[in-house]
C-alpha cells in the first residue's frame, strides 16, 4: 500500500513539473526531492521489526517464545508453521543434534533475508533425517533465505531417494536470493538409479507457472559420501519448447569426495558460474554415465578453476563434460587428472528434433591442464562448432591413450578446431574414430571420418603419436621426458572439516600458481555472461512469464 501511494504522489508531482515553466520548477523539484526519499525509506524492510528465534535441542522447550538462548525453543518442527519475517535469524545451538528436517516455506526479503546459522561455541548443529525423511533440509517456494554453518546427514541402510538439501521452486515463478553455504553433508544414502537425489539438488519445475531461480549461490560447503548426485540442478523447462533458465546460479569453493555419481552438474541454467570446486572420487558406485563437472541443457555456463580427479569409470568417466543442448560453454583454468574415462567429452545426438534439442554448440575449452588422465583425453561425441585451445596435456609413461576419438551419437561432430595445445606424451596418444565397443571402451580405426572439419593448428606433439592428425603450423618432438615439477596439490580430510576455510585459501593458490607455470602466463578469471533477446531460444511473446 505505501508503495502503490508514494508511486501515485511522484507521478502527480512530475506531471505539475511538466506543465510549468521553467522559474516555476525549482520548488516543485525540491517537493518532488523530499517526496522520494520518504517513498525511498517507507517501501523498505523495517530491520527493528525483525527478530532472533533460538533453538536447542537439548535445553529447549517448544512452549518458549524462542526469543533468547534462555527460552530456546527444542525441535524444528516449531519452525515449519511460524511466521517467520523477512530480516529474521533463527539460531541453531551448537553442539544440538535434530532427528527431523528443517522445512524453510517462509521468504524474506531483498537485503533482509530469513537466516538459519549456527549459535555458540562447540560442534556443528546437526540435522540427522536418517531416513526418516526425504529431505534434511527443504527450501521449498522461498526466497531470500540464508542457510549455513550445519552438519547434515541422511542415512539409511537401504538406499532410497534421500537428499541433504532441497532447495525446490515449484509452480512459483521466480525464487530470488538463495544462499546455501558452509555446509558439512555426508553420508546421505540415496538412490544410485536417480540423478535427482543426492547432496545438493536445486529443482525448479512447473505444471501451470513457469519457475526458476535467480541469484541462487552454493559455496563454500563439504559434501562427502553422498549418492548419487554432488550438486545437481533438476528442470522441467530445459527443452525450446519450455525454456525458462535459472540464471546467476553460482557454484564456487564447494569441496565433493567419494560421490556416487555425478559431482556438479548444473541443468536448465543460462549464465552459470561453476568455479574453484574440487571434486575427487565421483561416479565411485552409480551404474551409467558419470562425469566430475559438467552442465546439460544450459547456455553460457563459466567453468573455470576447478580441480575433477579420480573420476571412476569409463561410461563416460571424464573430469568435465560439455554436454546435451547447450550453447556457448567455456571451460578454462581447470586442472583434471587421474580420471579413469579421461578430461574431456562434447557431446549431445547429433540426430535430434530442434524443438527440443539445439545441439551442443559454441563449447570453448581454452587453459586448462590435464594430467595421468586415462582412456580418452578428448572425446567428440556429437557436438559441433567448438574450440579446444592452449590446454596442456601431460600424459603419462606408462600409459596408452586415445588423444583424440571422434565417437557416435545419433551421428558425429563437425567443426571442432584444436589449436595451440601441447600434447607432451611420455607414453602413446592415439588418434582417430570409433569403429567398434567394448562396453565402455572404443575400438578405434584412423582417420575421423565421418565426423567432419576436425582440424588442427599450430599445436605442439611431443613423444609418441600414432596416427596423428595433419596439423601444417605444428611442431613435433618424437622424445619427450616429462619435467620436474611441483604436481603436490594440497590435500583435504572431509572427516575432519576444520580449517576447510584455509584449506580453499592454499588449494586456490597452488591452482594459480601451477596453471601460470604450465601456461606461461597467469590466469585471467573471468564473469559469466547471459544470452540476448535476439540469442532467445523462442520469442519472448510465446512465454507466459509469472
Amino acid at each position: 500500500m505505501v508503495t502503490y501511494v508514494g508511486a501515485v504522489v511522484l507521478a502527480k508531482l512530475v506531471i505539475q513539473v511538466a506543465g510549468r515553466k521553467l522559474k516555476a520548477v525549482r520548488p516543485l523539484l525540491k517537493w518532488l526531492t523530499l517526496a522520494l526519499v520518504l517513498f525511498v525509506i517507507a517501501a523498505r524492510p523495517v530491520p527493528s521489526l525483525a527478530a532472533s528465534y533460538h533453538v536447542d535441542a537439548l535445553h529447549g522447550d517448544d512452549r518458549n517464545d524462542g526469543l533468547s538462548a534462555q527460552r530456546s525453543w527444542k525441535s524444528l518442527a516449531r519452525l515449519r508453521d511460524f511466521a517467520l519475517k523477512p530480516g529474521d535469524a533463527v539460531l541453531l545451538a551448537a553442539g544440538s543434534v535434530w532427528r527431523e528436517p528443517l522445512v524453510i516455506r517462509r521468504s524474506g526479503a531483498r537485503g533482509a533475508p530469513i537466516v538459519f546459522s549456527r549459535n555458540g561455541e562447540g560442534p556443528r548443529p546437526r540435522i540427522d533425517a536418517g531416513g526418516i525423511a526425504e529431505n534434511a533440509i527443504e527450501i521449498v517456494n522461498a526466497e531470500f533465505v540464508s542457510v549455513s554453518g550445519l552438519e547434515v546427514t541422511n542415512s539409511a541402510t537401504v538406499p532410497a531417494i534421500r537428499r541433504g538439501v532441497l532447495i525446490a521452486a515449484e509452480d512459483m515463478g521466480v525464487a530470488r536470493g538463495i544462499s546455501v553455504s558452509d555446509l558439512y553433508i555426508h553420508d546421505i544414502s540415496g538412490s544410485n538409479t536417480r540423478k535427482d537425489n543426492g547432496g545438493i539438488i536445486f529443482r525448479a519445475t512447473s505444471t501451470r507457472v513457469p519457475s526458476r531461480f535467480e541469484g541462487l549461490t552454493i559455496e563454500r560447503n563439504i559434501l562427502w559420501h553422498v549418492d548419487r548426485s554432488g550438486i545437481a540442478g533438476i528442470s522441467d523447462q530445459f527443452s525450446r519448447a519450455r525454456w525458462f533458465p535459472s540464471r546467476f546460479v553460482v557454484i564456487r569453493d564447494n569441496y565433493l569426495e567419494d560421490i556416487g555419481g555425478d559431482g556438479i552438474v548444473p541443468r536448465g541454467t543460462d549464465g552459470a558460474l561453476v568455479e574453484h570446486n574440487i571434486v575427487r572420487h565421483a561416479s565411485g558406485r552409480a551404474g551409467g554415465y558419470n562425469a566430475g563437472i559438467w552442465q546439460w541443457s544450459t547456455d553460457n555456463t563459466l567453468i573455470q578453476l576447478n580441480e575433477a580427479a579420480f573420476t571412476h569409470g569409463v561410461f563416460d568417466g571424464q573430469g568435465f563434460d560439455s554436454d546435451f543442448n547447450s550453447r556457448d560453454t567455456v571451460l578454462q583454468y581447470n586442472y583434471s587428472h587421474d580420471n579413469e574415462g579421461g578430461f574431456l567429452l562434447l557431446s549431445t545426438p547429433a540426430t535430434r528434433d530442434d524443438a527440443v534439442n539445439l545441439g551442443n554448440t559454441g563449447t570453448v575449452a581454452r587453459f586448462n591442464v590435464s594430467r595421468n588422465d586415462q582412456i580418452r583425453i578428448f572425446q567428440l561425441a556429437g557436438a559441433s562448432n567448438a574450440r579446444i585451445e592452449r590446454n596442456v596435456i601431460h600424459v603419462a609413461a606408462d600409459a596408452e591413450v586415445q588423444m583424440v576419438v571422434a565417437t557416435q551419437w545419433q551421428g558425429w561432430s563437425s567443426n571442432i578446431l584444436f589449436r595451440d595445445n601441447v600434447f607432451a606424451v611420455a607414453g602413446t596418444a592415439r588418434y582417430g574414430r570409433e569403429i567398434g565397443r567394448d562396453g565402455g571402451h572404443y575400438l578405434m580405426g584412423s582417420g575421423f571420418a565421418p565426423a567432419a572439419d576436425i582440424s588442427f593448428s599450430g599445436n605442439r606433439f611431443l613423444g609418441r603419436h600414432l596416427d596423428p592428425p595433419k596439423d601444417r603450423d605444428g611442431a613435433w618432438h618424437e622424445r619427450h621426458r616429462a619435467p620436474k615439477a611441483d604436481w603436490n596439490v594440497p590435500q583435504f580430510d572431509p572427516a575432519r572439516p576444520d580449517g576447510f576455510d584455509t584449506y580453499l585459501a592454499r588449494h586456490r593458490d597452488w591452482m594459480m600458481t601451477m596453471l601460470a607455470r604450465e601456461l606461461g602466463q597467469a590466469p585471467r578469471l573471468d564473469k559469466p555472461k547471459l544470452m540476448g533477446p535476439i540469442q532467445a531460444r523462442r520469442p519472448l511473446t510465446t512465454l507466459t512469464l509469472p
